[in-house]
């Protein structure tokens, strides 16, 4: 495995884990600020939000650079963002700190990914991936709930302080360990190259696909505290291990669905959605039982994350001649997935379906998105057999 990959995914690990464990400190936060628990909530969504806009307005810009230049400029940018929010005097500075940070986000991920499945060979290219994405998995395994206790033992700009520390790892990680690609530079797409890959159909099914499998479980899973303890009958207590069942199944999932996917792609993420719907009906009906409620968090985790690689990749696959504008759109669309199924739940929630719904809501999401990976693969095929076509009247000719 090529040492670039390692910083790659140290880089991921800080990213995830500045993304999550805010959800673990808001009462702390709020409590430090003088801001209500709903208020501070913005500093969530807000920083999704700034995601979307950093993955598609820092993109073409850092993309004029090589690579490796390109991701160490992310990561100062990220590093400095969390050193603000560690030293913020108030909220709007906090919430600052947390948008320059986020503006890193989209462009490292799209940026990465294409650098980390250019340092293997083709039939490997998923699993390098899966790699870079298994440091956003392994900050929910550990890095969020080790975060949230120095938190609560030393205060949240603790915790914010240790995430600058890891970006300057990261920083000297990547410096150290990934390769510089010079030749790139002056091979380097348009920006108008780049948004021509936009008026591929297929790259348009494969953002819906990722809005609408990402959303469904991360919606779901915004809401599962109160669902464990109000519904499941959990204590508080047992939460944080619950958390770290379902970033086990995040881990898990990221790195044999970025091996299936290199086997099959097409077949992994048919698989991977289909199972997840499955889990969350399960899951919806079977959510009064503990240990049938803590087997399906695992493995909604599990097949969630599972479709990540493979979702990349087809992004990749299908926007050949500008793979990095493409894939930081498809981080954007992890984003945008994260707030509409975030905001759809609480709706169904407020409507008076219950701490269930979001559940309901996460099935609904994964079986429209199995229906658009269905459209899009018939789609595919019916390209396929037009190429096959067009070819035959010149190999008879010849």
């Amino acid at each position: 495995m090529p040492l670039g990959l390692i910083a790659l995914a140290l880089g991921g690990f800080g990213i995830g884990l500045t993304e999550f464990v805010i959800a673990g400190l808001l009462s702390s936060v709020a409590d430090d600020m003088g801001v209500s628990v709903p208020t501070a909530g913005y500093l969530i969504s807000g920083y999704a939000l700034a995601v979307v806009v950093g993955a598609l307005a820092l993109t073409p810009i850092v993309n004029r650079w090589e690579s490796k230049r390109a991701l160490q400029v992310l990561m100062v940018l990220f590093t400095v963002g969390n050193a603000a929010s560690a030293l913020a005097p108030g909220y709007a500075a906090l919430l600052g700190g947390r948008v320059l940070a986020a503006l890193a986000h989209g462009a490292f991920f799209g940026i990465g990914a294409v650098l980390a499945s250019s340092l293997v060979s083709a039939e490997k290219k998923a699993g390098a991936i899966s790699i870079m994405f298994g440091g956003l998995t392994l900050a929910n395994v550990l890095g969020v709930p080790l975060g949230t206790i120095i938190g609560q033992q030393w205060g949240w700009r603790a915790t914010f302080a240790v995430i600058t520390v890891v970006g300057v790892i990261a920083l000297a990680g990547i410096t150290a360990l990934v390769p510089a690609t010079p030749a790139e530079t002056a091979a380097r797409p348009s920006l108008r190259t780049e948004l021509a890959a936009f008026r591929n159909r297929q790259v348009w099914y494969s953002l819906l696909m990722t809005v609408l499998v990402f959303g469904g479980m991360f919606g779901a899973f915004m809401y599962i505290e109160p669902l464990l303890t109000r519904v499941t009958g959990y204590s508080d207590g047992a939460i944080p291990w619950l958390l770290v069942l379902f970033g086990v199944g995040l881990f898990a999932g990221n790195l044999v669905g970025g091996r299936w996917a290199d086997r099959g792609l097409t077949r992994t993420l048919v698989g991977m959605t289909l199972a997840l719907g499955i889990a969350l009906v399960a899951f919806a009906l079977l959510s009064d039982n503990k240990i049938a409620s803590a087997a399906l968090l695992l493995a909604m985790g599990f097949f969630g994350f599972g479709a990540t690689p493979g979702l990349q990749m087809r992004v990749l696959d299908h926007a050949a001649e500008a793979p990095t504008m493409a894939s930081s759109a498809n981080i954007a669309a992890f984003n945008v997935g994260n707030f509409l199924g975030v905001w759809l739940s609480g709706l169904a929630i407020s409507a008076g379906f219950g701490w269930v719904s979001p559940l309901w809501v996460g099935a609904g999401f994964a079986a429209t998105g199995l229906v658009v990976l269905l459209l899009a693969s018939r789609g595919v095929r019916a390209v396929d057999a037009s190429d096959v076509r067009s070819a035959e009247p010149q190999l008879i000719a010849s």
